[in-house]
């Protein structure tokens, strides 16, 4: 078969779309004759009918349906091509919205954001911060921040970095605790979590062979991962922080790290994006800042 005139396509999406040659032409700005002219050429190419012709109305056949349907996945696919193209050499500009955890949002995103702002000044950002997930779709969120583990879902996400995790407790009560096995610490005042699918549950490791899995005693929980630091600065009880959260207080002395030869599960750090084919400049921007 000889190669199909491309060009050829957008004539006959558009006699479908509007069920006449004379509303394609003038959908298109040209005459009805070379609409018509165009399409018959397409037939012939194609060596098969595309249209039942009727007084009243021109109607897809078959075969007609079933190429309109590949058509307009051609067409659609050329126009992102070329918008991302446009897109590739356009200067960020607009409101970003971004959505994170309140703990890495405050700490990490938001000087982020205003180096970010300072860099691009046709740039502004929203920066909304909440350890419950936020919905992307509904709020016109540009990108989400998480940190720990992905849920399935319809969203596209990048992993941008990782987290360990300390188990804790403030220097006034570390003192007097005696700990050898991380069993030990079931029977402590435990501050977790809510934020978390497990706050009691902890699952210890060392080495590659020795693994125990420990059940927390609560006494304080709360949705906020700030909150459970306060709690955990102020004596209310051991916890497990982020070390991106907990490694200051820790290298200051009000934090003791318990148990440091067992390690914890180490969560990841993502980008989550809306599903859509194209980023717009801004977005691609900022994520570029968040990997330097």
């Amino acid at each position: 078969m000889e190669h199909v005139n491309l060009n050829r396509l957008a004539y006959f999406t558009a006699v479908v779309d509007t069920g006449s040659f004379t509303k394609a032409a003038e959908r298109l700005g040209i005459t009805k004759t070379v609409v018509s002219q165009q399409v018959a050429r397409l037939e012939a190419e194609l060596k098969t009918s595309l249209f039942l012709r009727t007084t009243r109305r021109v109607e897809p056949t078959e075969a007609g349906q079933l190429f309109y349907a590949r058509c307009n996945a051609i067409l659609r696919e050329t126009e992102d091509a070329i918008d991302e193209g446009t897109r590739s050499n356009a200067a960020p500009e607009g409101v970003l919205r971004i959505a994170a955890p309140n703990d890495y949002g405050a700490s990490k995103i938001a000087p982020i954001a205003a180096a970010f702002t300072q860099r691009y000044r046709t740039c502004k950002v929203e920066l909304l911060l909440a350890d419950a997930r936020v919905d992307l779709v509904a709020n016109h969120i540009d990108l989400s921040i998480r940190v720990g583990w992905l849920d399935d879902s319809s969203h596209q996400a990048k992993r941008i970095g990782t987290f360990r995790q300390f188990l804790v407790a403030a220097s006034s009560l570390a003192g007097s605790l005696k700990l050898d096995e991380p069993e030990d610490v079931a029977n402590l005042p435990f501050i977790g979590n809510l934020a978390l699918k497990e706050p009691l549950v902890w699952r210890f490791s060392r080495h590659d062979f020795d693994r125990r899995t420990v059940r927390m005693r609560q006494t304080i929980m709360s949705n906020s991962t700030p909150a459970v630091l306060v709690a955990t600065v102020a004596g209310g009880g051991v916890a497990v922080l982020p070390d991106f959260l907990a490694a200051d207080h820790i290298e200051s002395g009000r934090l003791v790290r318990l148990l440091p030869d067992w390690s914890l599960p180490a969560g990841g750090i993502h980008v989550v994006y809306p599903a859509a084919r194209f980023r717009p400049p801004k977005v691609s921007a900022f994520v570029a800042m968040l990997a330097e």
